[in-house]
């Protein structure tokens, strides 16, 4: 092991030589972290609302009143016409539209069904469902209100019907803050980013700047070769592991419930498929140019097939079964579970046992690979 510790204090001078590269490792994980933990945010907020209200009744200002209390819309404009809605919806200064036809507090006091139009923009499918499903929720909330009131006033026998009314328990995120979701996710790939992409542009490097054929002369093996190339990285990866937990935890404010051992035990057993890939690309790229360009080809298609921000369940059936051989998607499974769910060994072995069969095979494929390339 004299051989390769040598290589491995080799390799932590040259990252304290190269004043660029300090950042990347150490600063760049944080800022990716805090502007990713920002910016992939799900919950939709004060969501513009165009009103056009053509009965002007008070059952009609009752009616958008729920609206505007409910802490998801915004009253941005009112029109007299519903041919003005179209102006708003086009320059995106609205989202959502109402519509109060003439006559919808008379329905409301005479027991009729009473109607109203709610039109959204499609364009940004994602904002319009969140906000019809709000203003579905909103709407509803609204009936049930004025039908109790209405079975109050009516004069009958017998006690009053009891409404049906569910009690709603979230576990895990009460909040239903979809950063407490985001944000752990964005630890997995800080830790792919990083590790994959400076394994594969550290070893070119060598190939650059001619100092591999230098350390393949000498008595140095080839796996104490690998091993000492790797091993730095793995050791970075884990500050950056710690860097983005206490991020996570501090400035997002997103619990920690499981086991920190357990984590960086499964974080390990991931970068064994990172590294692996990492070495991989060092074998068939000329520059570092060439590598990172690479390492984005590989990295792309495994983020948007992971379930990283897009539902698995959702996807068609062929890349449903394409996702089972890509260890990012259980790695989140690994990472939410321990930050949400506080889950630990017994209920993740399957996951950790797909990450390591991935790892070893990729590993191992890869150094073979290194090992024909460096003989």
């Amino acid at each position: 092991m004299t051989a390769v510790l040598s290589l491995i204090r080799k390799e932590f001078i040259q990252i304290r030589r190269d004043p660029r590269l300090l950042p990347i490792l150490f600063l760049s994980p944080i800022i990716q972290l805090i502007i990713l933990g920002y910016a992939a945010n799900f919950d939709v907020r004060d969501i513009p609302l165009v009103v056009c209200d053509q009965d002007r009744s008070a059952a009609g200002r009752n009616f958008l009143t729920g609206f505007f209390n409910s802490g998801y819309f915004s009253d941005r404009a009112r029109v007299s016409s519903p041919d003005d809605i179209d102006a708003f919806l086009d320059n995106g200064r609205a989202s959502l539209a109402i519509i109060i036809p003439r006559g919808f507090g008379d329905d409301i006091a005479s027991g009729r069904e009473a109607r109203v139009q709610i039109i959204a923009d499609g364009a940004d499918s994602s904002s319009a469902v969140i906000g019809l499903g709000y203003a579905s929720l909103v709407a509803g909330r609204t009936a049930r209100k004025i039908l109790l009131e209405r079975l109050e006033r009516t004069p009958r026998a017998g006690p009053a019907p009891i409404p049906f009314e569910p009690k709603i328990r979230v576990w895990y995120n009460p909040d239903l803050r979809s950063l407490n979701f985001m944000a752990p996710a964005v630890l997995a790939l800080v830790l792919m980013v990083m590790t994959m992409m400076l394994t594969s542009m550290g070893i070119v490097r060598e190939k650059e700047a001619g100092t591999l054929e230098q350390l393949i002369v000498t008595p140095i093996r080839p796996w104490q070769l690998i091993l000492g190339k790797l091993l730095p990285f793995v050791l970075v990866g884990f500050i950056d592991v710690l860097l983005v937990v206490g991020v996570v935890a501090l400035w997002f404010q997103v619990p920690v419930r499981g086991s920190l051992l357990l984590l960086f035990g499964l974080c390990f057993i991931f970068m064994l498929t990172t590294l692996g890939m990492g070495l991989f690309l060092s074998t068939i790229s000329r520059n570092q140019q060439q590598a990172m360009l690479t390492a984005v080809f590989f990295m792309l298609p495994q983020i948007l097939l992971s379930g990283f921000a897009f539902p698995i369940e959702n996807m068609p059936r062929v890349f449903q079964l394409i996702t089972t051989i890509i260890p990012l998607k259980y790695f989140f499974v690994v990472i939410r579970g321990i930050f949400l769910k506080g889950v630990g060994w017994p209920e993740l072995w399957d996951e950790a046992a797909a990450m390591l069969v991935f790892g070893v095979v990729i590993l191992a494929l890869s150094v073979a690979r290194f090992k024909k390339r460096i003989e």
